[in-house]
């Protein structure tokens, strides 16, 4: 049975892309090719409540020196509102995801910013919108 990727990222014919072959890759070790991939592989990450990749993905200058994920949560959807290239080794993600805390819903929608250093994207910081 395959498991959907919970970034909710689609094949070139709509159909919802494994795990595995989707943002499972880089929580696995491989380097995302871009900030987009970046941003849907830590959303997953969140979904599947993966701390440690989440704390790895963080740029150094802005990691927290632990996280912890709110235990009632549950997430419901990541949009990409729009993936942007900035500069030779930085880019930028708007989007929106949403989830629900305690039983209240919560949208959140940033616009985050993302560095590439040594060939792997890192997560930098965001602006709430």
């Amino acid at each position: 049975m395959m498991t959907p990727c919970p970034c909710g990222r689609t094949t070139a014919k709509g159909h919802p892309m494994a795990l595995e072959a989707c943002c499972g890759l880089y929580h696995a070790g491989q380097s995302a090719p871009d900030a987009e991939s970046l941003m849907r592989s830590r959303y997953s990450a969140f979904v599947r409540a993966d701390v440690p990749y989440l704390l790895a993905t963080w740029h150094s200058s802005q990691r927290p020196a632990e996280l912890k994920l709110e235990a009632s949560g549950k997430w419901l959807g990541l949009e990409i509102k729009q993936h942007r290239v900035t500069g030779a080794d930085t880019a930028e993600v708007e989007f929106v995801a949403r989830f629900r805390v305690s039983g209240k819903a919560v949208r959140q929608h940033e616009r985050s910013r993302f560095v590439r250093e040594d060939g792997r994207w890192f997560y930098v910081d965001g602006d709430v919108l």
